[in-house]
């Protein structure tokens, strides 16, 4: 895992732009906080990337449980805090207004655990299925499959919907798949 860049840089400013247009009392409380809080970690991390993302080596073998709470809050640069956040300011003022804000605050809380676990198992099944131990050495931080998880939530409330990606018109059913593939491009790895 790449040591990323300390303090104020263009995607953190480029966030925090997009915040103050949205405006700070048209943002949901638990979604405001989750902000806040990538934000606040990002600017002060807890212990460098290397210390708090997610493995099958370093949760299992190690038995390094405290990884599954750290690593979602956790991102690898500005553009990755920027693209996760933006996503989150858009999903969570959406979900937090129909859920209310416990009912959110508690999914946020369970997703954010339930994805380490998910991925923990998938890595896993890669070691056995591949017999290739490199994946039990892959390790990752971020909030992208909370995010995902939250995209599937919008799209049960809301069906039939149509996002724009890149100002195309696409069915919100598809647009986390082009919203994942658009990230990739733009942000590989």
């Amino acid at each position: 895992m790449e040591r990323r860049q300390r303090g104020v840089s263009a995607g953190l400013l480029l966030l925090l732009y997009q915040i103050y247009q949205v405006g700070f009392q048209n943002i949901p409380s638990v979604t405001l906080a989750v902000l806040v809080l990538n934000i606040f970690l990002f600017l002060s991390p807890l212990r460098p990337l290397t210390e708090v993302c997610l493995s099958v080596n370093e949760a299992v073998h190690r038995q390094n449980w405290q990884r599954l709470l750290l690593a979602p809050f956790h991102h690898a640069d500005d553009w990755h805090l920027y693209y996760n956040m933006i996503s989150m300011l858009w999903k969570g003022i959406m979900l937090e207004r129909k859920l209310k804000s416990i009912w959110f605050a508690y999914i946020i809380a369970v997703f954010s655990v339930l994805i380490g676990v998910v991925y923990i198992v998938l890595e896993f099944l890669l070691v056995i299925i591949l017999d290739d131990p490199s994946y039990g050495m892959n390790c990752g931080v971020g909030f992208s499959g909370v995010l995902f998880a939250l995209k599937v939530l919008n799209n049960h409330y809301n069906p039939g919907r149509v996002s724009s990606v890149f100002g195309l018109p696409i069915s919100s059913r598809y647009a986390c798949w082009v919203e994942l593939l658009a990230i990739h491009l733009i942000s590989p790895g």
